[in-house]
């Protein structure tokens, strides 16, 4: 019976119960609410590894340059510019050591705040008042979070020196730095300035050779890499990496500074006795190699300083715009031998004989093979008559292609083009390089402008026969005659002759390059030989050199009534020697006003005869004969070497080996030794000519102005000269055409004035 009991009990415990009311608990969720949880962090899941993959693979090489910055310090290590040099080892352009100041903000702190902020305009104050700075602007860099801020670049030692005193006087050992540098300079100020160009603050070649060659010169950077921590602030002992910089090569130019020095001279000179408002510029080449010897423009400027304007340019810079500033300092900046085109007028003329030699259009000395009656007519698209006169009123008459070269007879020159014909000359000009540029290696080479051959009718073929109406650059003249003197083989002119590597100290040579044979030996020869005509015979004879063979031609080109502003451009090209052609010369004058004229023979030829005179001996090119002058004769007397003897044992040299003497000293003059003398040593002067002693104390001083001796005789100017206590060396005979020294500026007393003399030329064309 009990077990029954429990047994019923038990069953009663275990009956499940239903209820009629559903059961709700705010603790459970729904199944819908959980589907829709659980697809909601699938998409942000999705989105996560979008994202992940996204910085991975899209963002991840920007990241890991940040991240890479941020616990990098990087010091820049700045290459050495190469340098430049003249063909003789001359330095042109060089790298002078300075420094550029930098400041670590972070470092210039003291132990709290207000003393801080005392601490940084303090050094704010030092660092404008030394380097004349402005003291908002630094400090404004003191306070930067900046790792690194410059305060000033290519600051001169004498400053640093300062900086480093200062520094010592208020005990500052951190936060400023003084780093290595170098800055662009140029020994010989200006020089081949609108050859060589110059560079900016950042030591980026901006003109002339430094920007053409700015790859070779300028060098790689290196760098220091150094780890900081996450304040920002370097590791101490961390391991550094030094990248060491690539310097930069050293350039070696074909120019030979002596020469320079004497074109750059003589070409001052010129464009300042003839009031040359567009300025004048000069080549020297050999042709044979291409090679350019010097080549000068004036006015220059000064390389350490260029962009303040010359002497010429000064006179109207403050008037200009700010527009107008900028265009007159790039024209100022400017290579005219490449920069610029002209027409090359008559020096033309050879290149038209040359294609005529070459086709056998004619001979050299073919009797009556032109006539000039004064000028050539020709119909124009109006049927009406265009007339072309020549260059002098009286017609040549009958004549020679050799005398009409002499002449420089445009209309015998307007005939041979018409032989010659418009596709022959064409075909010429190309081949003599005239329609491209000569790839020499300079800055800002321009190329010519030809008309259209299909453009060229009877008249543009006239006055391109005789070298007007069209328009190339100096560098292409003179290499087109050298190709002529140069057996007829044209060579590309050359600027940089070698690259040294300045960290392997390995020299590359740069080779010289045949470009084409255009004429043939045989035309050359001809052509040089009618070419000397002309200096002996015809309207080029101002360029004579005594004792020497010289060949040349005479170019003066009237502008186009569009550009009658402009002027006359007179120019005149030499060759010498004759037989064996080692210099080419080509000087060119804009707009020349003076009392010469414009003729290239009055204006040009003179100042080709100076350059020659002194160019041909330093080339070592043997003179024919003694030259005429009176001081280059057998009378003439070396100045014998006085320096440190007595006063009197000087002047007793002197007196007795035929000169006068003037002494600066001061006491006695037997115990006084010389310690300088004018002349120098080594001179040749005629006999009675004056040597002026200095004692020692006693300096050298330009106290005597030069006279005006053009148009005197050579007993008048020796007269003239002598009664100042200046001496002469005179070349050639006649009248003073050239000296020198320019009237009224200022030499010592015994300096040699070197003069010119030629013969009153009427026709110099």
């Amino acid at each position: 019976m009990g077990n029954k009991k429990k047994k019923k009990t038990t069953k009663k415990k275990n009956k499940v119960v239903k209820m009629k009311t559903n059961f709700d608990s705010k603790n459970l969720m729904s199944f819908k609410k959980l589907k829709a949880s659980l697809a909601i962090i699938i998409i942000v899941f999705i989105i996560l590894i979008i994202r992940i993959g996204f910085i991975q693979f899209v963002q991840g090489n920007s990241l890991r340059e940040q991240a890479y910055q941020q616990q990098t310090i990087n010091q820049i290590i700045s290459p050495k510019r190469g340098n430049i040099y003249d063909s003789t080892g001359k330095a042109l352009a060089i790298g002078a050591q300075v420094d550029t100041i930098t400041i670590n903000p972070e470092k210039i702190v003291k132990s709290n705040d207000v003393d801080t902020k005392d601490y940084k305009e303090k050094v704010a104050k030092g660092l404008s008042e030394l380097f004349e700075l402005n003291y908002d602007e630094v400090l404004e860099k003191v306070n930067s979070t900046a790792q690194v801020e410059t305060i000033i670049k290519k600051v001169e030692q004498e400053k640093v020196e300062k900086l480093k005193t200062w520094m010592d006087e208020n005990k500052i050992t951190v936060g400023i730095n003084i780093d290595e540098d170098t800055k662009r300079y140029y020994p010989y100020s200006t020089v081949a300035s609108n050859v060589l160009g110059f560079c900016g603050n950042d030591n980026q070649g901006l003109s002339g050779i430094e920007a053409k060659w700015e790859s070779v010169l300028t060098g790689t950077p290196g760098k220091i890499v150094s780890s900081k921590g996450s304040d920002q602030k370097e590791i101490p002992n961390a391991e550094e990496t030094y990248i060491s910089a690539e310097n930069g090569s050293d350039l070696t130019l074909t120019i030979d500074l002596n020469i320079q020095s004497i074109v750059e001279k003589y070409l001052k000179q010129a464009v300042d006795e003839n009031e040359c408002s567009r300025g004048g510029n000069v080549i020297a080449m050999n042709p044979k190699t291409g090679d350019i010897l010097a080549m000068a423009s004036y006015p220059d400027y000064d390389l350490n300083s260029p962009y303040t304007p010359n002497d010429t340019l000064a006179k109207t810079y403050d008037k200009l715009s700010a527009e107008d500033k900028n265009e007159a300092l790039f024209k100022m900046w400017a290579n005219k031998s490449v920069a610029e085109t002209y027409e090359p007028g008559s020096t033309f003329k050879v290149i038209t004989a040359s294609v005529a030699l070459e086709e056998n259009i004619t001979t050299t000395d073919k009797s009556g093979d032109f006539y000039c009656k004064g000028y050539e007519e020709f119909d124009d698209i109006n049927d009406s008559k265009i007339k072309i006169s020549c260059w002098r009123k009286q017609p040549h008459g009958v004549q020679t292609l050799r005398e009409a070269l002499c002449n420089s007879c445009n209309p015998a020159f307007m005939q041979l083009g018409k032989r010659i014909g418009a596709p022959t000359l064409y075909k010429y000009y190309e081949a003599f390089g005239l329609f491209d540029s000569t790839n020499s290696g300079l800055y800002g080479e321009q190329t010519s402008i030809f008309q259209n051959l299909d453009n060229v009718g009877p008249v543009e073929l006239a006055t391109m026969s005789f070298g007007q109406r069209l328009n190339i650059t100096p560098l292409q003249m003179a290499t087109a005659i050298s190709c002529v003197a140069n057996d007829g083989i044209l060579m590309q002119p050359r600027i940089v002759k070698q690259i040294t590597n300045t960290d392997t100290n390995t020299t590359t040579e740069v080779p010289t390059k045949q470009v084409r044979q255009v004429i043939s030996k045989q035309t050359s020869e001809k052509v040089k030989s009618m070419m000397e005509s002309v200096v002996t015979n015809g309207t080029g004879r101002n360029a004579a050199v005594s004792g020497y063979s010289i060949g040349g031609k005479t170019g003066t080109s009237e502008p186009t009534e569009k550009n009658a502003d402009e002027g006359y451009v007179a120019s005149y090209v030499a060759i010498s020697p004759i037989e064996d052609t080692q210099l080419v010369l080509l000087l060119t004058l804009y707009d020349p006003d003076g009392d010469n004229g414009h003729q290239g023979g009055q204006v040009a030829g003179p100042v080709v005869s100076q350059m020659l005179s002194e160019i041909l001996p330093y080339l070592g090119v043997p003179s024919d004969e003694d030259s005429s002058s009176s001081t280059n004769s057998s009378n003439a007397i070396l100045v014998p070497d006085v320096r440190n003897k007595t006063v009197s044992e000087a002047e007793k040299i002197l007196k007795s080996a035929g000169f006068t003497t003037k002494t600066y000293i001061d006491g006695d003059p037997n115990a006084i030794l010389v310690e300088d003398q004018t002349p120098k040593p080594g001179s040749s002067l005629a006999k009675n000519s004056i040597i002026v002693l200095y004692g020692q104390g006693n300096t050298v001083s330009t106290s005597v102005t030069v006279p005006d001796l053009k148009g005197m005789n050579a007993s008048q100017a020796a007269n003239t000269l002598k009664s100042k206590n200046l001496n002469i060396n005179i070349e050639g005979s006649g009248n003073v055409v050239l000296q020198d020294y320019l009237k009224d500026e200022q030499v010592p007393e015994g300096t040699i004035i070197r003069v010119t003399l030629k013969q009153t030329l009427v026709d110099a064309h």
